[in-house]
């Protein structure tokens, strides 16, 4: 089969440059462009995917553009608005939209471990998440974070926008059943740590992943777009990681 050619979106960012390195290190890949923030579209009519990893303001042009040329788009940005997510949601019907908060293998099988304990242990097990990243993160809390707690939601029946704590000050009460609390934390060049809580009286479960480089998500991502290509076949559908693994 030919190479998959691919354009990098936010390529002088930090993953950026990991997915181009990882670009370069795959035979099956072939970088045809590179694309930073309010620069020209143009590149991605010689691509077949699109790998966005900019700011949560910049992906609306590149979904865009994607869904004027028919390519496939991996998003990795995190942060964005419900309209954002709408227009997401409505391309995804149209041309391959992989969108995934982490492209780790490691966390995606966080997220399914997460799933499997919170049904196991039942909602008498209090749930909070934990997320770590580098001074420099703009959206709290993390796409990652967020998508622990919806995991967490959906087993519970329990609403994000409703029964999300964003971490806790003054004179709160005591913790209710019916809410599940994120924290944030800033600090240094921490690449990425997660870590879900599930507590009650007696004994706590904890589930941690912590990422050492950002070359685990460069690699997830560009498996993805091969997926979207091969498994796939360009399908239009809004999939994310758990799909690509085979997990969903």
């Amino acid at each position: 089969m030919n190479t998959l050619k691919i354009v990098i979106y936010g390529c002088k960012g930090r993953m950026g440059q990991a997915l181009i390195s990882s670009v370069k290190e795959n035979l099956a890949l072939e970088l045809v462009g590179t694309i930073d923030a309010g620069e020209s579209l143009d590149p991605i009519a010689l691509c077949d995917a699109v790998i966005d990893f900019t700011h949560a303001d910049a992906t609306l042009p590149v979904l865009k553009k994607c869904l004027e040329l028919g390519k496939i788009i991996v998003i990795g940005t995190t942060g964005h608005s419900n309209d954002v997510r709408q227009a997401i949601n409505e391309a995804s019907t149209k041309i391959p939209v992989i969108f995934s908060p982490n492209y780790s293998i490691g966390v995606n099988t966080l997220f399914w471990l997460t799933k499997k304990a919170a049904e196991i242990l039942g909602p008498e097990y209090d749930a909070e998440v934990i997320e770590v990243h580098h001074r420099l993160k703009k959206d709290a809390p993390s796409g990652t974070a967020r998508r622990l707690v919806e995991v967490l939601d959906a087993v519970y029946h329990l609403d994000y926008e409703k029964d999300t704590r964003h971490g806790r000050v003054g004179m709160t009460g005591e913790r209710t059943r019916s809410e599940i609390g994120v924290h944030a934390v800033r600090g240094g060049d921490v690449v990425g740590d997660h870590t879900v809580m599930l507590a009650a009286p007696g004994d706590r479960l904890e589930l941690i992943h912590r990422a050492s480089s950002r070359e685990t998500f460069a690699r997830g991502a560009l498996r993805a777009a091969l997926w979207a290509r091969d498994i796939k076949q360009n399908q239009p559908g809004l999939y994310d990681m758990q799909d690509v693994l085979g997990l969903s």
